[in-house]
């Protein structure tokens, strides 16, 4: 398939995942992530109601993660907008069990038994999800800030987060060779 201009085509429904990273102190750093859907269009329910263009989805999460293990010490969950706002704001508590999970390899499955399928949000589990890679790319940058810090050897820490997560990572590649160079010459 070619890649399709979308300039002329009409859009009809738009999710946002929006996800920052805050430094609290010298231990801690929040993670902010937040979902909003756009329905772009009139949508026609086959009980016959009528949704008019809105944000049908509006998900919040604010962690915290102490930074040297990247433990979620605590977590919040708010949900300003959602089409059963009363039954989905139930959900807001889905997520206590997440404190004190590490995010290391294995985290996602952790998190689908705990907040998977009936037991929780699909949304919130979604953004959940895609806040656990922006905390490590949030970590380096809270990490690399000083310029004392950029002496650091975080050899150890790249090979247990990123090798074999992406292809450019992958064990038997080029970054991955430059890493374990690196280190020999140490």
């Amino acid at each position: 398939m070619e890649f399709l201009e979308t300039d002329t085509l009409e859009k009809i429904h738009n999710r946002n995942l929006d996800i920052s990273s805050y430094i609290i102190d010298d231990d801690h750093v929040l993670i902010a992530g937040e979902l909003k859907e756009h329905n772009l269009i009139k949508v026609h329910r086959r009980s016959g109601k009528v949704f008019e263009p809105t944000i049908f989805h509006h998900m919040q999460i604010q962690m915290i993660i102490k930074t040297v293990e990247l433990k979620i010490v605590d977590i919040h969950v708010k949900i300003p907008g959602a089409p059963h706002d009363e039954l989905c704001r139930e959900m807001e508590g889905s997520l206590e069990d997440i404190k004190g999970l590490v995010i290391a390899p294995g985290f996602t499955s952790k998190v689908k038994k705990i907040a998977g399928g009936v037991k929780g949000c699909a949304h919130l589990t979604t953004l959940l999800l895609s806040m656990a890679p922006a905390a490590l790319q949030g970590y380096w940058v809270f990490e690399g800030r000083n310029e004392q810090e950029s002496d650091n050897d975080y050899s150890d820490e790249i090979e247990k987060y990123l090798i074999d997560t992406c292809w450019a990572w992958r064990k038997d590649g080029p970054l991955f060779e430059n890493l374990k160079n690196e280190r020999s010459e140490k």
